[in-house]
């Protein structure tokens, strides 16, 4: 149903495209060195950010980034929203439909609700993390990132550590870094890795802490305690930072880190290597907002439109 291009998952996109957001995003980054950090490229039009979760980066940067681009940017969360008082997804994208939004940004807890919400609306829907499914603007802006601190993204390894099974910032990241070049790995306890990750995903699957020497980028993942229940996944928190907590001390020269957020200190990470500057999970934080322009601008814009860097710097001239 929707008129305009969605991005539900992070397949959505080609590598040429990828390429363009990311291009796009350098852009938006030099309009936020101005004094002035507002460009009026999407005045006149609506953004909706409905988050059915809990969040703090992505919510902020996604308001941040519709304000930056002029739009009118209005903020739904499920707590205190008739979803309190059982409306369902579908009637709470139709009611708001109704106000002919051109964008709907939803995060929600269950795996394939943001694909089944582009049935009911014309507007563009962005997927902000549908449970542990996909988290597409994340993967893009940790390919800018890396492409910004690291220089390229082709030909880098990525291990990510941790609790792969709950993780969309794992998966969209694993599709996103490979259709790039790069090569992936997948380090945890056989609990928590998904069934058939290296068939279905293409990615190297290990137990061993130790293989971590080999990556160029170390991906901590948080432990997604809302998502276990009383699984039982891991013995303990404590036996599982000791086993595959990431710290100095497993660190060789050279690697940086990344974490998505928010961080359990002292459980996939430490405290010093989480406050450490060489770590790169302040930088991801940045580049969040300008990469979540870059997607509002790109699936907005007119398709005929030449994508060059003319057209670019139009864009952000005035």
């Amino acid at each position: 149903m929707s008129a305009h291009r969605s991005l539900v998952a992070i397949g959505d996109l080609s590598r040429d495209e990828i390429t363009h957001v990311l291009e796009l995003s350098d852009r938006f980054a030099e309009v936020m060195g101005r004094d002035i950090k507002k460009v009026p490229t999407l005045r006149g039009r609506t953004i909706i950010n409905l988050f059915f979760e809990a969040s703090t980066r992505t919510a902020t940067s996604f308001e941040l980034a519709g304000k930056r681009l002029s739009a009118d940017v209005i903020n739904v969360k499920a707590s205190g929203s008739s979803v309190e008082k059982g409306e369902t997804l579908k009637d709470t994208v139709l009611t708001l439909s109704a106000y002919q939004p051109d964008v709907i940004v939803i995060r929600h807890a269950a795996a394939g609700a943001v694909a089944s919400a582009t049935r009911y609306t014309e507007a563009a829907v962005i997927n902000a993390g549908d449970g542990k499914h996909e988290h597409p603007t994340q993967a893009l802006l940790d390919l800018y990132t890396l492409r910004k601190v690291m220089g390229k993204i082709e030909g880098l390894h990525v291990a990510f550590v941790g609790d792969v099974l709950h993780s969309r910032v794992a998966r969209s990241g694993a599709i996103a870094l490979q259709m790039m070049g790069a090569k992936v790995s997948f380090i945890a306890p056989p609990t928590l890795l998904p069934r058939g990750a290296a068939e279905g995903l293409g990615v190297h699957v290990s137990h061993d802490i130790a293989d971590i020497a080999d990556a160029d980028v170390v991906y901590a993942l948080r432990m997604q305690h809302e998502r276990m229940g009383k699984g039982g996944f891991v013995p303990s928190l404590r036996e599982y930072a000791t086993q595959y907590g990431i710290g100095h001390q497993r660190l060789r020269p050279g690697q940086r880190v990344m974490h998505a957020g928010p961080i359990n200190r002292g459980v996939e990470i430490t405290d010093q290597l989480a406050d450490d500057p060489a770590a790169l999970i302040t930088t991801q934080v940045e580049g969040g907002m300008v990469v979540r322009m870059a997607v509002l601008y790109d699936l907005l814009s007119d398709p005929k439109v030449q994508r060059g860097a003319h057209d670019v710097s139009a864009m952000v001239a005035a």
